[in-house]
């Protein structure tokens, strides 16, 4: 009996970019009101899921980068890529898309 494996895809980032798992807002304002998913605004916080090795200055050498994977950080609105990976949705975004980190 043949048993089915399931493959699960690594996303490795290139030069300075990050993958970042979006955190989701609070639906529910504090005063009770429930916000729909209509209105709501896309997100603009994430946690770093993986970093790439930084990219290279006119001299080829490597600048490291600011930003590592486990930190949490507030990007750009509208920036990066959207991908959706095994019904996970990530969104890849340059290093210089990324404003601060969450401490």
């Amino acid at each position: 009996m043949a048993t089915a494996t399931k493959t699960k895809m690594k996303l490795i980032p290139l030069g300075d970019r990050l993958v970042i798992k979006a955190v989701e807002q609070e639906e529910v304002l504090s005063s009770g009101i429930v916000i729909p998913d209509t209105a709501k605004e896309k997100p603009q916080q994430g946690d770093v899921i993986a970093a790439g090795p930084g990219r290279l200055d006119d001299d080829g050498k490597r600048i490291v980068m600011d930003v590592k994977a486990g930190d949490r950080v507030l990007y750009a609105k509208y920036s990066g890529q959207e991908i959706k990976i095994d019904r996970e949705e990530y969104i890849v975004l340059s290093e210089k898309d990324v404003l601060c980190k969450v401490g």
